[in-house]
This record gives structure tokens, sequence and C-alpha cells, in this order.
């Protein structure tokens, strides 16, 4: 057992999908998953272990922003030996041709975080999406009939969801940055640092241009085809 997640060895899946919002992560379970059960109440970061078309798979919460998701994906990865991370979460449009209900699959994230700086002290890490996972992805957006958009690109992981300075996000897209989101960077950065592999596919939740959103009940259950989409990326790349 890791100091915030309440499983024992075996209780948890090599693949795991990672949404920031513990309630989405049980949305995931009882919709995707067979046989799904409770691992983890700790804190109320609700994670959860089941099938998918007869391969395990897990589901875990990771709060808010890098330094709460660093907790979760550092503990999968050192305790409990988890492969693959993908994360499952929303963004905010930054870019004009990205719509709310796009998906943005994050071929790398730009950051302002100090977790980064402090980390290569002072040099500027650029962290990518796993190869195998990311053109999965793609391949499997590409083969659906029908369903929201997709765009493949950069996002920009803030460490503030309110910004002193949000004109500076504006900036980011002259250089092809597509959304904004708080944890994908740290989740490439942990995954290069622990030889796992890791992508983040986020749902458009709002566009910070025009000021389109959905509800918050839309976000924690309505995101269904980003999840069907990273469950057959990450279970076809095993």
């Amino acid at each position: 057992m890791s100091t915030h997640i309440g499983a024992q060895r075996g209780d948890i899946a090599p693949t795991v999908l990672l949404p920031g919002d513990p309630l989405r992560a049980k949305w995931i379970a009882e919709t995707f998953l067979e046989g799904a059960r409770c691992y983890n109440e700790v804190r109320g970061m609700l994670g959860f272990t089941g099938t998918w078309q007869g391969h395990p798979v897990s589901v875990q919460g990771s709060g808010m922003g890098q330094p709460s998701m660093a907790i979760y994906v550092n503990e999968l990865f050192r305790d409990f030996d988890v492969e693959s991370v993908v994360r499952v979460g929303s963004c905010g449009a930054l870019a004009e041709e990205v719509g709310v209900r796009d998906l943005v699959i994050a071929s790398g994230a730009c950051t302002d975080s100090s977790m980064n700086r402090i980390a290569f002290h002072g040099l500027d890490y650029a962290p990518v999406a796993d190869f195998g996972l990311l053109r999965a992805a793609v391949e499997a957006a590409e083969s659906r009939s029908e369903g929201p958009g997709f765009h493949v690109g950069l996002l920009f992981s803030s460490d503030s969801f309110y910004p002193a300075r949000p004109e500076l996000a504006g900036e980011m897209v002259k250089y092809g940055v597509l959304a904004i989101e708080m944890e994908a960077s740290a989740l490439y950065t942990l995954a290069a640092r622990h030889g796992r592999r890791a992508l983040a596919i986020c749902t458009v939740s709002d566009h910070i241009v025009t000021g389109e959103e959905t509800t918050s009940q839309e976000r924690e259950q309505t995101f269904g085809d980003m999840v069907e989409i990273a469950l057959t990326a990450a279970l076809g790349q095993r």
C-alpha cells in the first residue's frame, strides 16, 4: 500500500486511465468497465479496477494540477508497477480552430510550472507523449465514423487556473499550442523518468476566447468518446 493509494499489489492493472475528477473516475468505471471494484477511497480520490473487452484496466482520480497529479502518478509507477497511464481530462481551447467538445490528443506539453525548472536546474525540458500510444490514439480517432473532431498538437499545462497574466496563454497560440490544462506536462515528465508510457487526451470543456463552455455535470459524465479512444489506444498497444 502506498501513502495516498489504499490498494494492495495486484489491485491495480498495468494500464490506468487518469481523470482529474474522482467522480469522472467513478462514471468511467460504471459506464465502460465490467466487474469494476473500488480499490481506493483515500482522501476521496476514487480508484477502480475492472475489465474492458477482456483486458484489465484501472481508472484513478488524480485531482487538479500538476502537484496533485504527480503524487498519484509517482505512486502508480513506483508502488504498483503501472506500465501505461492515459490522462482523460478536460481542457480550455486557445486556438480558433479548436471547438468545444473537440478532442486534443497531446503530442507534447508546454508549461509554466516550477516543477519543471526545479527538476532540470533551470533548463527547459520538453515533455512529449509516448509515440506508440500517440499513434494508436490518432488511428482510433480516425477510424470513428462519427463523434467530435480531434486535433493533435501541443497543450499548455498551467499551474494557475486563475492566472495573474492570462494574456500570456494567448501568446502560446502563435507557437502551435491548441489548448490549456493543468496536468499533462508533469505526467509526460514523470513517465520519462520512470521509463513508462503516457498520453493525454483531453476534451475541450470551454473556449477561452469565445467564452463557450459545458456544465460541470457534462464534464463529469458525457466525455465518452475520449474514454473509448483512450481504452482502444492503451489496450491495443500492450
